[in-house]
């Protein structure tokens, strides 16, 4: 006797092989930065480049494929265009953060969190609790310091925004009149800081969010290269290494950079090609 549906759920898993064949081409186009020939584009897919031309003459007819007409090489079609752009807008970070931020924990044994700008600054959305005899745990809405937190600083280093730059202006008075230090000194060091969190493209604080805890917080970036959000690591000083080469920093700027990816940066290291500017001595 014949199953019925387990006959019709083998034929749903077959799915069209010609359409499968033929997506090799449009990932070829994809992975390339420029137009291409058509043996290079057949080559790459792994195709003879008469079988190829035929597929590319029906993604053609569909708005998948362009060919140029003065030097025969192909690209992405508006068609191609339409879909990257429809996908980009249905991406989620804080559903698209919760896989990796689960491995991030898992695999450091640490709390871990992400944080997005919001009306009133580098604000936590999401975090996971590694557990354990002691833990990090932080409150979903908190709003971290800019010049003091991992995340913040993450935020002060790589995200641009003219508000940003008022808050940060106003945390570098006060922390000038509680030093005793003169705002100009204070920025100057600040600088140096972000500067710093630049060339390794992630960030560190030590006993910032609370006593005895230390973090690393690295940038998340989407398709426009604009920081969207913040991946945070957060645990105990003396379990928690803040090395700038520490498996915890490492760690934390992969997930950066997975999670980056999955939101259509094109990065491997999930680090913007050009940061923000210095602050200003007038206005930071």
């Amino acid at each position: 006797m014949v199953d019925t549906n387990n006959s019709e759920l083998v034929k749903q898993r077959q799915g069209i092989q010609s359409i499968e064949v033929g997506a090799r081409l449009l990932r070829a186009l994809a992975a390339s930065r420029r137009s291409m020939m058509l043996r290079d584009v057949a080559r790459n897919a792994g195709m003879p480049a008469a079988k190829a031309r035929r597929y590319l003459v029906s993604f053609m007819r569909m708005g998948l494929v362009e060919q140029d007409a003065n030097t025969g090489r192909y690209d992405l079609g508006e068609f191609s265009l339409e879909l990257g752009l429809a996908s980009l807008a249905r991406l989620d970070p804080v559903r698209l953060a919760g896989p990796v931020l689960d491995d991030l924990c898992e695999h450091i044994g640490a709390t871990v969190a992400l944080a997005m700008w919001g009306n009133r600054g580098a604000t936590c959305v999401r975090w996971v609790e590694a557990g354990g005899p002691v833990t990090v745990t932080l409150r979903t809405g908190v709003v971290l310091p800019l010049t003091s937190s991992a995340t913040g600083l993450a935020f002060a280093a790589f995200y641009r925004s003219p508000y940003l730059k008022r808050m940060l202006d106003a945390e570098v008075q006060v922390s000038a009149e509680a030093s005793g230090s003169t705002p100009a000194a204070v920025l100057s060091a600040l600088n140096e800081r972000l500067d710093d969190i630049r060339r390794h493209g992630i960030s560190r604080a030590s006993g910032s969010v609370a006593a005895g805890i230390n973090g690393f917080s690295a940038p998340v970036f989407g398709h426009t290269g604009r920081m969207l959000a913040a991946v945070t690591s957060l645990g105990i000083i003396g379990s928690f290494d803040l090395d700038w080469d520490s498996p915890m920093a490492r760690d934390t700027r992969e997930a950066a950079a997975t999670l980056s990816r999955r939101l259509g940066h094109g990065s491997s290291d999930g680090v913007a090609g050009e940061p923000p500017p210095s602050l200003g001595a007038g206005s930071p």
